[in-house]
């Protein structure tokens, strides 16, 4: 387990620029000591919250970022973009791109690459549907979704992982704590297989599904959660911050 954690705000389609700038000001004025953290707004919002941010603690993070370098692509944008505007921390694989655009895992290998060659750190999103878990094929399909990163013998710079179970994610549901330290012991045994033990030990684990103010302490209190990527709370400064003082 990282020393110390991460917990990633994603904002989703939320919040024009104004209020964007305006919740990020409130979480890095009440930032608590301890944990990294990074917010990662919708594209309208990133140029005006990487201005508040730049040269702080918190950093910004983006949602999605396209596959192709440059090119006739409407409605794409680039990782060289997002590196210029200030972006550190990019999200692939969240499952709702994976869903609802039918993103796969070799669309996802090349999003990976262009994060990594601009420089920019890769937080990669895998997770299990409901009836996926109920059938006991979490670790099987959670393992196949990691093929997206077989094109690398060690570790991305600056790469985490996100275990977002399908089935919590904006429902209110979460894993039980023991659930998601579960799993995510048996993601850092499926690393070393690939990267060996001591690289796997170096990656942040992040849980990803329903993280709250209210369970944020129990499930932080599980060995292997390395942060955590919040959705609704993250919109409230306050319930935000708690989940921040949680993991720190």
């Amino acid at each position: 387990m990282s020393a110390r954690r991460l917990v990633v705000a994603n904002w989703k389609m939320y919040l024009a620029p104004s209020a964007s700038a305006d919740l990020a000001a409130r979480i890095a004025s009440a930032l608590p000591a301890g944990v990294d953290v990074a917010l990662a707004p919708s594209f309208g919002a990133l140029e005006r919250v990487g201005r508040l941010l730049a040269g702080g603690p918190v950093a910004l993070a983006a949602q999605d970022v396209s596959p192709e370098r440059e090119g006739a692509f409407t409605g794409e944008v680039s990782a060289a973009s997002l590196k210029e505007l200030g972006v550190a921390i990019g999200i692939v694989g969240h499952s709702e791109r994976r869903q609802r655009h039918g993103e796969s895992g070799a669309l996802l290998a090349k999003k990976l690459e262009r994060l990594v060659e601009n420089g920019i750190a890769p937080l990669y999103c895998i997770g299990e549907t409901r009836a996926e878990r109920d059938g006991g094929r979490t670790v099987e399909i959670l393992t196949a979704q990691l093929a997206a990163l077989d094109g690398y013998s060690v570790p991305p710079p600056g790469f985490a992982l996100a275990y977002e179970p399908v089935w919590a994610i904006g429902t209110g549901l979460a894993a039980t704590p023991e659930m998601a330290a579960e799993t995510h012991a048996a993601l850092r045994r499926a690393l070393g297989t690939r990267w060996g033990a001591e690289a796997a030990g170096s990656i942040r684990i992040l849980y990803g599904g329903s993280v709250t103010a209210a369970n944020a302490s129990a499930l932080f209190a599980q060995p292997g959660l390395d942060g955590g990527l919040v959705g609704g709370a993250s919109l409230d400064a306050d319930a935000f911050v708690a989940i921040l003082r949680a993991a720190a």
